[in-house]
């Protein structure tokens, strides 16, 4: 039997849990500041902890539930990506890139995805299931502990990994939540960015919320008969009713929304339809994410050229539209935008 995940629990569950084990409550602070701020990953490391204590985390909670499966590095030595198996054998992966000041982790919300974007190896894998809020922060722990023995530590998260996000709120906005703890691992809201496929809401509830968490929308075309054919999601929630919702939140929260744009050769990266994307974004607080498409293998179409993308960015900035061409990283091993849920070998991710 799988032991509950401690990082399930918030301060005030943990606070109560040893409540009821008969310990005074500022053995929850301990135990907090050990998981989140020294990245203690087992309870023998809490050496400011009674031992009876110990025993009775040791046997009542997992202190993972992420067993690395694979670890690959990309060429350049940039990109690190790892495939973590779950309790339930189910998987996932995580990606580390390293800038020149930043290291950015890019974290799954779901084992697979229900959304079926046709170009995105997730959603060609279908979906499996949720992860808890304790999955999904998690990841970021594994790697701060990692990155930590070199003096580092995670600058930015993008919740652009395995799943929709929005598919599972509550619990990738409590992960968020915990991880933003200023007593725990205090990572500040700004530092997160979540990207959808454009659940409307969802998208509404987290304007009601006002948060900091940055919004990317996966967009990818201007009309809808083009968007439905690459989203599906698209027949329920239209553009039209999607650029709503983008102002709404513009407006709420004083924050630019991001819209990602996968160029696909033939497809969307005419000068036509970059013209399409002036008007529809025209007088909207926003920056557009140009990201040439990422080979995956359930998927025929093939990225733009060089001159293509090129001409398109220019069409935009000449519309004094904000926009920039993404780095591609890691597409050597698969961890590129839209390529997780894929092996080293290029196959899709088996999971039984």
């Amino acid at each position: 039997m799988t032991l509950p995940l401690i990082f399930d629990l918030d301060l005030p569950q943990l606070t109560q849990q040893l409540k009821d084990w008969g310990q005074p409550a500022y053995r929850a602070k301990q135990v907090w500041q050990g998981l989140y701020q020294n990245l203690w990953a087992k309870p023998q490391d809490f050496s400011n902890l009674p031992k009876d204590l110990r025993d009775n985390l040791a046997e009542n909670f997992a202190f993972t539930h992420l067993e690395e499966a694979q670890r690959l590095y990309s060429k350049d030595g940039q990109t690190t990506k790892v495939l973590f198996r779950l309790p339930d054998s189910q998987y996932i992966e995580t990606v580390l890139m390293r800038y020149e000041d930043r290291r950015t982790l890019c974290i799954s919300s779901q084992a697979g995805c229900a959304m079926g974007c046709v170009f995105c190896a997730t959603g060609q894998m279908g979906f499996r299931r949720n992860l808890s809020s304790g999955e999904i922060l998690e990841q970021v722990l594994v790697f701060a502990r990692q990155l930590a023995e070199d003096g580092e530590r995670p600058t930015n998260v993008v919740l652009m990994g395995m799943g929709e996000p929005f598919h599972n709120y509550d619990a990738t906005l409590e992960a968020i939540d915990r991880l933003g703890d200023p007593d725990g691992f205090n990572m500040g809201a700004r530092r997160f960015t979540i990207s959808t496929v454009g659940l409307l809401p969802a998208i509404r509830r987290f304007t009601a919320e006002k948060r900091q968490v940055g919004l990317a929308i996966s967009l990818h075309a201007a009309t809808d008969e083009l968007r439905s054919s690459m989203l599906p999601i698209n027949d329920r929630y239209p553009i039209k009713d999607l650029i709503r919702a983008c102002q709404e939140y513009t407006e709420a929260t004083g924050r630019r929304v991001t819209f990602e744009w996968a160029l696909i050769l033939d497809q969307n990266d005419s000068p036509e339809e970059a013209d399409r994307l002036v008007k529809l974004l025209h007088g909207l607080n926003c920056h557009v994410n140009i990201i040439p498409l990422n080979p995956t293998q359930g998927y025929a179409g093939q990225r733009s050229t060089r001159e293509s993308v090129a001409a398109f960015k220019q069409i935009l900035d000449n519309a004094g539209i904000s926009c920039t061409v993404r780095v591609r990283r890691g597409i050597d091993i698969q961890a590129g935008c839209g390529q997780l849920a894929e092996r080293a070998d290029g196959g899709l991710l088996q999971v039984n």
